[in-house]
């Protein structure tokens, strides 16, 4: 097991000379990928250092899985490059990348052992009997597998079939491990409990792991950074934490929160804080110091949970709650804003906090909170 311990796991096996990553960056530069008329990847960029933990998110369409798969060398790209640690691999055929891939289909071989199909690389590689079982072990105790080594795949979970692909993809010491929503057909308890043994075993052995994703809380919880994608192209990538409070567009704040967007124009600046003049109730907003004009017309971007139901008096704008669901330890609020008809103002409040239905509340949030966005930018 220590040998598997390392920063940056050698991957020279059998005298296959492959890439190392120590502390060198996966590098893509200007990925592009066209169907005729179709974009699905449009110059995508950016670096990877090693033993980060990378997740692609975003909806169906949005060139994630398509920005996978040329990495893996599955699919090949129209225009630029992949390089993984001193080696362009833009042009190699996937067994030539000694990348790991694990797909949310298992594909365990059912005529075999959990393993042999562990030692399934390992064998194709011509590594040693007394190697392969030795490596064999160490990764199938690492996975929580050891004493499993005799199973076959139907006689296994759903959970341990995905550890089983984990261990396959892990066994032969690959400088990136690549994850095709790996957890996407597993119940939510059991996808909650692989996402943290994922990460576990991934911050454990110093892995470098690029992840397929739909689902915001997944990435949230389990990555380093998160490159959150739209029509191909990269909206932004960054920490979990920044692309949350910080998100550089109105796309990136309503798919990470669903955040609620209030329209109004920037009346004036203090030394610390912007005040917006809201359109529909004509409240007086106050964001953190944003960086544009008086006048300007902006949508002020807020996250359910980090709006407040006070008293009607209090707030930038006051309004009548018309919908209040209990969801266990969460009240999710709508609240029809005084003014006009513009969609209800979620809140998301502890649960035995209020507010009801029918209740007059004033609507407050922290300026750090609140994020601006330009009306120009969409979204």
């Amino acid at each position: 097991m220590a040998e598997f311990g390392v920063a940056a796991p050698s991957v020279e096996v059998a005298g296959d000379k492959s890439a190392t990553l120590t502390g060198k960056p996966l590098s893509v530069v200007a990925l592009r990928k066209t169907y005729g008329d179709v974009v699905a990847v449009d110059e995508a960029s950016m670096e990877i250092a090693a033993g980060e933990f990378i997740t692609f998110l975003g909806a169906s369409g949005s060139g994630k899985t398509t920005t996978l798969m040329m990495i893996a060398g599955f699919c090949e790209p129209d225009s630029g490059t992949i390089t993984v640690g001193d080696r362009d691999v833009t042009r190699l055929a996937p067994q030539k990348r000694n990348l790991g891939f694990v797909f949310q289909q298992y594909l365990l071989f059912p005529h075999m052992t959990v393993h042999e199909n562990v030692a399934f690389p390992l064998t194709l590689r011509g590594v040693p009997k007394d190697e392969i079982r030795r490596r064999v072990g160490e990764t199938l105790e690492i996975a929580g597998l050891s004493g499993f080594g005799g199973r076959r795949p139907r006689e296994l979970s759903g959970g341990q079939q995905q550890r089983v692909a984990l261990c396959r993809a892990l066994v032969y010491r690959p400088p990136v491990i690549l994850m095709d929503e790996p957890l996407g057909a597993l119940d939510k308890k059991l996808r909650d409990q692989l996402q943290v043994e994922i990460k576990s075993i991934q911050q454990e052995l110093g892995l470098t792991v690029i992840y397929v994703t739909h689902d915001q809380e997944e990435a949230l919880v389990m990555s380093d950074r998160i490159a959150v994608m739209r029509n191909g192209r990269i909206e932004q990538f960054d920490t979990p934490r920044e692309l949350f409070e910080r998100p550089r567009t109105p796309f990136v704040a309503d798919f990470l929160g669903a955040a609620n967007f209030i329209e109004g124009r920037v009346e004036r600046h203090t030394d610390e804080h912007t005040l917006v003049r809201l359109d529909q109730c004509g409240g007086l907003l106050t964001a953190r110091r944003h960086a544009l004009a008086p006048g300007t017309a902006v949508k002020a971007g807020i996250q359910p949970g980090r709006l407040r139901a006070d008293a009607p008096d209090d707030g930038f704008c006051t309004g009548t709650v018309e919908t209040a669901t209990y969801v266990g330890t969460l009240v999710r609020a709508g609240v029809r804003v005084d003014g006009g008809d513009a969609p209800l103002l979620r809140l998301e409040v502890p649960a035995g906090r209020g507010p009801v239905t029918g209740e007059r509340v004033g609507i407050s949030a922290d300026p750090d909170d609140v994020n601006l966005f330009p009306v120009e930018q969409g979204g």
